[in-house]
């Protein structure tokens, strides 16, 4: 079992005794990503799943992975509206 102090998390699989660690860098991300689609569905009024898969299809998905260090600094109204901008440049909704 790991020491409390050790900055990262083991997470059990479903898979046997296999395990992976998820550092702490990951699971801010992850915790942004959760906080920042649903953002985005209510901005413009979709269902989060159907913001997902539109985030998904348009590159928004791949700009939020590369770039959320720096939109989660921000107010999240800039951040939703660079990511419905990058999906716009990829064909999303004009």
């Amino acid at each position: 079992m790991n020491r409390p102090e050790e900055a990262s998390l083991i997470a059990q699989t479903q898979f046997g005794m296999e395990t992976s660690r998820i550092s702490q860098e990951n699971r801010d991300e992850i915790s942004f990503m959760t906080f920042i689609i649903p953002e985005f569905a209510a901005a413009y009024k979709m269902n989060v799943q159907d913001a997902y898969r539109y985030l998904k299809q348009y590159g928004g998905l791949d700009y939020l992975r590369e770039h959320w260090w720096a939109l989660h600094t921000m107010n999240p109204f800039w951040a939703v509206r660079d990511m419905l901008e990058i999906c716009r440049q990829n064909g999303g909704y004009q």
